[in-house]
C-alpha cells in the first residue's frame, strides 16, 4: 500500500474511534461537548502521539533489531515522559477537562500517572499489534511473489523443454524419410515447419485457443502418417463444439509423441487410437496404443514427467489422470477442466 494511503486509513481510523468515544462519554457522563472535546483532544494527542513514537521509531530501532533490553529502557523513559506530559496537560487545562471529583484538583503525580499508565501501555500494545500485523501480512505477501516466482521460473524451465525434446523426436522421423529417399520427405519438412512455427510464436501466452492447440496435434498426427506411409494406422476423432475454449500449450503433445516412439503404428487390428471430447469447459482425452517392446528409449520418459508436473502446477484440482501402462499396451484418460 502507497504511503499516502497508509496515513489516510490511519487518519480515518483515528477520527472514527475519537467521534465514537466522544459521543459515548457525552451521553453517560452528562458533560459538556466542549468539555469532552477538549479531554479528548488534549489526551488523544499524547496517547497518539505515543503511539506512533513506538510505531515508527522505538520498534523499527530496538525490537525489529531484537533488541529486547534496550526496547523495553526506551519504552519505560517514553511512559514516564507521556505520563508527565499528560499531568502538565491535566494542570494547564485544569477548567477544560472532565474531572470525576473536584478533589482531583490537588492529585498528585504518582497517583495521575498509575491512573493513566493503563491507558499508555494500550496504546504501546496496540502500537505492536499493529506492526507485527502489518509484518505478517507483508511476510505473507513476499513469500506468495517468490512463490509464484518459482513457480513461473519452474513452468519456464518445462516447457523449454518441450521443445527440444519434440524437436529430437521429429527429426528422428524426417532422418528415417531422408534415409528411405521418400519422396513425401518435403512434406514432412513442410509439416514439421508449420509445427515449429506454432510453437515459437504462438505458445508464448499462458492459455491458447483449443482450436489451434487441436490443429497441431493434427499436423503432428499427419507428418507422422507421412513417415509410417500406408502402414499408419491411426485414428484421432474431435468430439464436440469447439468454439473459444482455451487451454495450456502443448498439454497434449507428450502423450501423442509416445504413442508413435514407444507404439505400434503400422498394425491395422491395433490402430493407434486419439478421441478428444469437448463440451463446454470440459476436455477428456482418451489414447490408446499397442507397445513396441523393441522401441524403448533408454533416456525416456522425459515428455510424460514433464507433462504431469505441468498438470500439478497449472491444473491443480482441475483435472484427472489415469494411466495404464501394461506389458502389451499403454493408455490414458486426461480430464481437464478448461
Amino acid at each position: 500500500m502507497k504511503k499516502g494511503w497508509q496515513i489516510f486509513w490511519h487518519v480515518v481510523f483515528w477520527t472514527i474511534m475519537f467521534s465514537f468515544l466522544i459521543s459515548v462519554v457525552h451521553n453517560n457522563l452528562k458533560a459538556s461537548v466542549l468539555k469532552v472535546v477538549v479531554t479528548f483532544g488534549v489526551f488523544g494527542i499524547a496517547n497518539i502521539g505515543l503511539f506512533y513514537l513506538n510505531y515508527l521509531l522505538l520498534i523499527p530501532k530496538y525490537l525489529d533489531q531484537k533488541k529486547y533490553r534496550q526496547y523495553i529502557l526506551a519504552v519505560c523513559f517514553s511512559l514516564i515522559t507521556v505520563g508527565l506530559l499528560k499531568y502538565g496537560l491535566r494542570l494547564l487545562f485544569d477548567h477544560h477537562i472532565i474531572s470525576s471529583a473536584e478533589k482531583e484538583e490537588h492529585i498528585s503525580f504518582i497517583q495521575y500517572f498509575l491512573g493513566t499508565l493503563f491507558t499508555s501501555i494500550l496504546f504501546i500494545f496496540l502500537s505492536i499489534v499493529l506492526q507485527f500485523t502489518v509484518d505478517w501480512f507483508l511476510n505473507e505477501r513476499i513469500q506468495r511473489d517468490l512463490e509464484t516466482q518459482r513457480l513461473t521460473a519452474e513452468l519456464a524451465l518445462l516447457k523449454s523443454q518441450i521443445n527440444p525434446h519434440f524437436l529430437f523426436n521429429s527429426l528422428n522421423s524426417i532422418y528415417s524419410l531422408a534415409y528411405q529417399r521418400a519422396d513425401n520427405t518435403p512434406e514432412a519438412i513442410l509439416k514439421l515447419s508449420e509445427i515449429m512455427r506454432y510453437m515459437l510464436y504462438e505458445c508464448n501466452d499462458n492459455k491458447v485457443d483449443l482450436a489451434k492447440e487441436l490443429q497441431y496435434l493434427q499436423n503432428y498426427i499427419d507428418m507422422q502418417k507421412i513417415r509410417f506411409g500406408k502402414n499408419a494406422f491411426v485414428s484421432y476423432q474431435v468430439e464436440g463444439v469447439v468454439t473459444n475454449q482455451q487451454i495450456v500449450p502443448l498439454m497434449l503433445i507428450s502423450f501423442v509423441e509416445n504413442a508413435f516412439k514407444h507404439g505400434v503404428a503400422n498394425d491395422p487390428l491395433s490402430p493407434i487410437q486419439i478421441r478428444i471430447t469437448v463440451s463446454d469447459g470440459h476436455l477428456e482425452f482418451y489414447m490408446y496404443n499397442k507397445k513396441h517392446l523393441l522401441n524403448r528409449d533408454a533416456a525416456g520418459g522425459i515428455g510424460l514427467n514433464n507433462v504431469k508436473r505441468r498438470l500439478n502446477l497449472l491444473y491443480h484440482n482441475k483435472y484427472n489422470l489415469d494411466i495404464n501402462d501394461t506389458t502389451d499396451s499403454y493408455s490414458c484418460e486426461l480430464s481437464l477442466i478448461l
